[in-house]
């Protein structure tokens, strides 16, 4: 999610620069990862910086993926 959605979800200002990529938690002991928004790639003009930061937002949808993953193999 990005800075919008986790400020609305987390109570509290955060900056991407300072969250992208970890898992948080809300008050309500839901686990939320913030990470770019993904029209952010679309506005990207220089080649390079696009292509980092595209492998830096695969990396966090996997760490989301994988936290899905490990949250349903968990014991209820």
């Amino acid at each position: 999610m990005g800075a919008t959605a986790a400020a609305s979800l987390l109570g509290r200002t955060v900056t991407i620069a300072s969250v992208r990529g970890r898992m948080l938690t809300t008050d309500e002991s839901i686990r939320v990862l913030v990470t770019i928004h993904p029209s952010y790639l679309l506005r990207l003009e220089d080649a390079h910086d696009k292509a980092v930061q595209y492998r830096h937002f695969v990396q966090d949808i996997e760490r989301a993926r994988q936290a899905v993953q490990a949250a349903g193999s968990a014991p209820a």
